[in-house]
């Protein structure tokens, strides 16, 4: 349900989101070529093309997450609730060792199966696991939060929606154990929209780490009136105050507009 609310609120942005005027979108969106180690289907092409709103879905949920078939039935529920609210799903992963953009329906019953080697794959791990695709051992491989948002900007993909986003761990000002998340959330220009991060998380810590890359973090307020926590993953409540809240969809718009 957490999920299901984001992607809606998700593609009323998209709807909402406009490019600035003059602009032709193709400063905005930046479509790289397949080539032998990254593949865009033709939907996901033509949609980014067209300017009409794409939402990036992750994989390791059903590689990492939820059991063979249970996952498949999920891939398709999540990519069947983008596509009501008017959007077009992009289900991010590697297969083959070739990273994918726009996963068919069999391409992500091949990596939701896991019939063969599969992998949890962020940002450091996209050249290892399509490099060995190149040298002929195809792994499979699901994308997490870091991971996905590299392939989507490669894309030009502009919002990705999620559950929630990895942090600073327990202790994580002496162990250092913080999630490649908070860093590409600095550094890629993709709008992730969540639930907020893991329960179990250092949540101040990981409000801080945000604010010290530079992240904007604003919480949907969906008509809550006084003070409005930052989530908690399964909860609304995490006991610590939002650092923004957006009262609708097009104040959200606002906000990720280039």
């Amino acid at each position: 349900m957490i999920l299901q609310r984001a992607l809606s609120r998700c593609s009323r942005v998209l709807r909402t989101n406009k490019y600035p005027r003059g602009s032709t979108g193709t400063e905005q969106r930046r479509l790289h070529t397949n080539n032998g180690v990254f593949k865009v289907s033709e939907e996901i092409r033509e949609a980014v093309q067209a300017r009409r709103p794409v939402v990036a879905l992750e994989s390791t949920i059903y590689t990492h997450g939820f059991p063979y078939p249970d996952n498949v039935a999920l891939a398709s529920h999540l990519e069947s609730l983008v596509r009501v609210h008017g959007g077009v799903p992009a289900t991010i992963g590697v297969v083959d060792g070739l990273a994918r953009v726009g996963l068919s329906p069999e391409e992500l019953i091949e990596l939701a199966s896991q019939r063969k080697e599969t992998m949890k794959v962020s940002r450091r791990d996209l050249s290892f696991i399509c490099g060995l695709g190149v040298a002929n051992k195809r792994i499979n491989g699901g994308t997490t939060v870091a991971g996905t948002m590299v392939l989507a900007h490669l894309a030009g993909i502009r919002v990705f929606a999620t559950g929630g986003l990895g942090g600073v761990h327990q202790g994580g000002e002496s162990s250092m154990d913080i999630s490649a998340d908070l860093t590409e959330l600095g550094r890629t220009p993709v709008a992730v929209i969540s639930s907020g991060c893991k329960s179990f998380l250092d949540i101040t810590r990981t409000l801080e780490y945000l604010e010290t890359q530079g992240v904007g973090v604003a919480t949907f307020g969906a008509g809550r009136i006084g003070e409005v926590e930052f989530p908690a993953f399964w909860s609304r409540q995490s006991g610590i105050k939002s650092p923004a809240v957006l009262k609708d969809e097009r104040e959200a718009a606002g906000m990720i507009c280039k």
